[in-house]
């Protein structure tokens, strides 16, 4: 089933339940609170209808034929990292618990759960793409100010990021230290680092 379009929320939430009694009333609920949301009896058919574009959360039972929840999880993992993974069971356990947060799943709910309970963890996986997006942006931006640096300002700003000062790296690069500073003005300049801290903050997020 393809998503909803019409939502106050951006993302969709994608319940994968072979219960259709489970599936129709959590759709109807978080329809209702705005969410967009598209139903699956199995994983094998989110699986066959999954888009590259989609994103959102994933709210997935755990006892499935075919496919488990964990299951889709695993499938899911690393192949499409703007979708969020909550697990919901009737027969949780400590183990299927510690599987599931070991594959980063938002939340582990047992059901019967209270409407307050699911929004929470969906309201907690939309903050994390959320903040994933932030990362890309951050990301982005630095390599695109990257590409702005000299050579020399490029290796003036590895050697800053390994925390030398300015008299080593005036050695390593066989400059002055007063070269080295302007330098590293050019750099913080370009970077858009109004101090260290910035540059610090902007520099952990940079690209592995």
């Amino acid at each position: 089933m393809s998503p909803a379009q019409t939502s106050k929320h951006r993302d969709t939430v994608f319940i994968v339940d072979d219960d259709a009694s489970v599936r129709d009333s959590l759709s109807l609920m978080l329809s209702l609170q705005g969410y967009a949301t598209a139903t699956f009896a199995s994983g094998e058919d989110f699986l066959n209808a999954l888009k590259p574009d989609w994103r959102g959360c994933v709210v997935a039972d755990i006892r499935m034929p075919g496919m488990s929840g964990l299951e889709l999880q695993d499938s899911l993992r690393g192949r499409l990292p703007r979708l969020a993974v909550i697990v919901i069971t009737a027969h949780g356990d400590v183990a299927a618990a510690r599987r599931a947060f070991l594959g980063d799943a938002v939340d582990f709910i047992e059901k019967p759960f209270a409407p307050d309970e699911i929004i929470a963890a969906i309201e907690r996986a939309n903050a994390r793409l959320l903040s994933a997006d932030a990362n890309d942006t951050a990301e982005d931006a630095f390599t695109s100010a990257r590409q702005k640096l000299s050579d020399r300002e490029r290796q003036v700003m590895d050697l800053m990021i390994k925390g030398m000062h300015n008299r080593h790296i005036a050695k390593e690069l066989g400059i002055s230290p007063r070269t080295v500073e302007v330098h590293k003005a050019r750099v913080m300049e370009k970077l858009g680092a109004r101090n260290l801290v910035d540059f610090v903050r902007l520099t952990d997020r940079r690209p592995g």
